[in-house]
């Protein structure tokens, strides 16, 4: 991907949300392979949680930081799938104001090429809320690595050309000013 050095590089703010019934920070693989990532790349790992897969408690987190001005973007990692627990786009669809349905698709395209047509259980999606990313990613360690290494880690830097998520961000909260 065109990374074009003669541009800053502008750190972003990142929150981590693990949705899972059975882990806790010393068994997050997922939630850890993303702050790690997250924090090599150069951006902020500004806050992690891990909560259960419940859509009113996830909700309510979303929500949180959302409202956090220290926060620029949100991941997720976990409830993506069609089990009867499985409730993060639920969630995610509560405090969505714009669906990017581009970050799904290709995660599904991309995820195809090294798992086949199991991709299709994905409901990975992403988002803007009040001027914040939104990004719900499956709970395996290898969706989040590719998730992240061939997706968000160029969208999320402000050097990427021919453009980026970064660039985007003074004007994602333009409807809320306007008269």
């Amino acid at each position: 991907m065109p990374i074009d050095e003669k541009l800053r590089f502008l750190p972003v703010n990142i929150a981590v949300l693990t949705v899972s019934d059975t882990r806790d920070l010393a068994t997050d693989r997922s939630g850890q392979t993303l702050a790690d990532r997250i924090e090599a790349a150069g951006h902020r790992c500004a806050a992690r949680e891990i909560i259960r897969d419940e859509a009113d408690l996830i909700e309510t987190q979303l929500r949180r930081w959302i409202a956090d001005p220290a926060i620029d973007c949100i991941i997720t990692t976990g409830g993506t799938g069609i089990t009867g627990r499985d409730v993060t786009p639920e969630a995610f669809k509560r405090v969505l104001e714009k669906e990017i349905e581009g970050f799904g698709e290709l995660f599904r395209m991309l995820s195809y090429q090294k798992i086949g047509t199991s991709t299709m259980q994905s409901r990975a999606l992403g988002g803007v809320a009040d001027g914040t990313y939104l990004f719900a990613l499956p709970g395996s360690t290898g969706a989040c690595k590719d998730a992240w290494d061939d997706i968000l880690v160029w969208q999320l830097d402000s050097r990427h050309r021919p453009c980026n998520l970064v660039e985007l961000m003074p004007r994602l909260r333009e409807h809320l000013h306007a008269a």
